[in-house]
């Protein structure tokens, strides 16, 4: 396990109840984004949608993790919020030190050139057609005042990083579909970001083009550091990160953390254990195959054990369950 992972996990496992003193410690200590107890309600045709409620999330400096989750799951509300994009309702939401919910609408932009990178699933979205690849990648630069001998130089290192060096004079509708998402990769990161969000980057792709583009963001987490959330339907992308976070009616539901173990033989093999997620609130998602085929539902009862807790469906009035 590297440091960072057990770093991760450490803050995962060691968060208490928030205190009512000064000496408190804040809730997410040296984590990158930092989602304590967070809500974003919708309001649409006079009815209230709880997108997000009271999601608690921590990603460690130089993560690269995946999040996962159904169709309104609030995966991609979450992404939004973290990208400045939206403004959460309650609860608090912190990337790199910058409160999410205190921000302006200056300073929300200035986050967004500077603190974080986006990049969308739809490749037209990523590029302006009538520029080349070069051209792409220095736009941020150029909008954030930087010169142009370092813009050049910049664009020259990501482009060559990112493995599309030799796309740097080709304007996007010369390019294939993952070409284009790796030149979206280097835009997002033009700025040093501290993190780069990704939202379904390889959706649209096939089988090839999704592995060159994962693998030039599997590059920028280790060369550069940036930390890197990707949010995917791709069982193959998920597969290949040390931490997968599913998201489930609003909340965490499971984390899946792998490892590499090396055996007695010296054989290296890689383990992938699931975990569900208490979040600060005590509330823990049961996953639906449980609930199904115990025949959850209404009221369970709870009891406490030595090393667990156990859990059984409601027996019938009148009955007692062992």
């Amino acid at each position: 396990m590297t440091s960072v992972e057990r770093t991760s996990i450490e803050q995962l496992t060691s968060v208490g109840e928030r205190g009512d003193t000064a000496a408190a410690p804040a809730f997410g200590g040296s984590a990158v984004i930092v989602c304590d107890r967070l809500v974003r309600i919708y309001t649409t045709a006079g009815i209230e949608v709880q997108a997000l409620q009271g999601l608690d999330l921590l990603i460690a400096s130089g993560e690269l993790t995946a999040l996962v989750g159904a169709s309104g799951s609030g995966k991609s509300t979450l992404l939004n919020i973290l990208a400045g994009l939206d403004t959460p309702t309650a609860g608090q939401a912190r990337v790199a030190g910058h409160d999410l919910l205190a921000m302006g609408g200056g300073e929300r932009l200035a986050y967004r050139r500077t603190v974080v990178g986006f990049l969308w699933q739809q490749t037209s979205r990523n590029l302006l057609a009538h520029l080349t690849a070069a051209e792409n990648v220095a736009l941020p630069m150029r909008l954030a005042g930087i010169g142009r001998g370092d813009r050049r130089r910049r664009t020259g290192e990501l482009l060559e990083l990112l493995g599309v060096g030799y796309c740097a004079d080709r304007m996007p509708a010369q390019m294939s579909g993952g070409e284009q998402q790796r030149v979206a990769v280097g835009v997002a990161l033009a700025n040093e970001p501290s993190v780069l969000l990704a939202d379904e980057p390889t959706g649209e792709l096939d089988t090839d083009s999704a592995e060159s583009v994962f693998g030039a963001l599997r590059t920028a987490n280790a060369e550069l550091g940036v930390t890197i959330l990707v949010v995917t339907h791709d069982a193959q992308v998920s597969g290949q990160v040390r931490r997968t976070i599913a998201i489930r009616d609003g909340r965490i539901s499971t984390e899946v953390l792998r490892q590499t173990t090396v055996d007695s033989a010296g054989q290296a093999a890689d383990v992938a254990q699931e975990y569900s997620v208490l979040d600060r609130a005590g509330r823990l998602q049961i996953p639906r195959d449980f609930i199904e085929s115990l025949g959850l539902r209404d009221r369970v009862r709870l009891a406490l054990e030595p090393d667990h807790v156990g859990v059984w469906p409601a027996a019938p009035t009148g009955q007692d369950r062992p």
